[in-house]
């Protein structure tokens, strides 16, 4: 009797796993993407591949609910609001207010973050190995790579004195950046032109200034509203044949000189990573958030001869990407 009664708590014991990923897999995963620039189409095909690679597909036991905010960073709090009322699992994140927003609009739905600037200097986690609450994902190391671009820019434009540098003053990681891009440039010995906007209207101004008194390149830092108009600063540094630097390789590829940054392929990566986990039951309190460990170079020569920069071969060297 005894015996029997072992084989069948045996039995139950070894269906049960079974059991529960069978109701795993019949489950359907709602997963917010929270922006405050524009649709990020191409964040969400990495993502969804990414995802699907690993049994997370779209259509099957994937829903994706997806909020954009256009660079009205004031509409960031009610699309949180309808992510929360929609029950997603998961809301991922692309940049400081949209992180912001989302931790404000809930405590108990996970959050993983990418493009927020110091998550501990603002405030989102307590800490990198230890975030505390339901917010985690990819960190960023802004101070070192705010002096390598400026040294890029060194190394690329002689008698480098003045760099104007563009940021969003609205956005406080997007600041932190640039406080960071301000002191790196002081202890290189460089003059910082600043030009924080808050608004499109703003990027007139900011040209106003740079055509008043000139610098010698512009570095800009990225965010949805310098992104949403990228174009214009990328036209004005051509008409008046300024050198550019970007924390993203697309700015190059439409334009501007160079790009210094973390691989957003890689990125996206360990986004997806920290998605699955949580989606398989890890808690955000529990997973260390983690640094960007590839970096990409990329160099326009194009727009390099428009500017009538020759660039130093050993920079060429270390490039990831040329482009010709």
């Amino acid at each position: 009797m005894q015996r029997r009664y072992f084989i069948k708590l045996l039995g139950s014991a070894a269906a049960w796993p079974l059991a529960a990923r069978a109701q795993q897999a019949d489950r359907i995963y709602r997963i917010g993407i929270l922006s405050g620039g524009g649709p990020v189409d191409e964040r969400r095909k990495s993502l969804l591949s990414g995802l699907a690679l690993r049994g997370f597909v779209e259509g099957r036991n994937v829903v994706i609910e997806q909020r954009s905010a256009d660079a009205h960073l004031d509409r960031l709090g009610a699309l949180a609001a309808e992510l929360k009322v929609a029950k997603v699992d998961v809301i991922v994140t692309s940049g400081y207010p949209a992180a912001l927003a989302a931790k404000l609009s809930s405590k108990e739905i996970p959050i993983v973050i990418s493009g927020a600037g110091d998550p501990v200097a603002t405030g989102l986690v307590a800490g990198l190995a230890r975030p505390g609450g339901n917010v985690t994902g990819v960190s960023e190391i802004s101070t070192e790579l705010s002096a390598k671009r400026l040294e890029i820019l060194k190394d690329a434009v002689p008698n480098l004195r003045l760099v104007a540098m563009l940021w969003n003053a609205a956005d406080l990681g997007m600041t932190l950046r640039y406080r960071a891009s301000e002191e790196a440039a002081h202890v290189l010995g460089i003059k910082v032109q600043t030009l924080g906007v808050r608004e499109p209207d703003d990027f007139e101004q900011a040209f106003s200034v740079m055509t008043h008194t000139r610098p010698d390149a512009i570095l800009m830092v990225s965010d949805a509203l310098t992104l949403l108009n990228r174009k214009r600063v990328v036209d004005f540094a051509a008409a008046k044949r300024l050198p550019t630097i970007f924390e993203s390789g697309a700015l190059v590829r439409e334009g501007g000189l160079m790009s210094y940054g973390p691989s957003q392929s890689a990125i996206g990566e360990r986004v997806t990573e920290f998605i699955v986990r949580i989606l398989r039951g890890a808690q955000p309190a529990d997973l260390p958030l983690e640094l960007p460990t590839q970096f990409e170079l990329l160099i326009n020569l194009n727009t390099a001869k428009t500017l009538g920069l020759t660039i130093p071969l050993q920079l060429l060297a270390r490039a990831d990407a040329v482009i010709e």
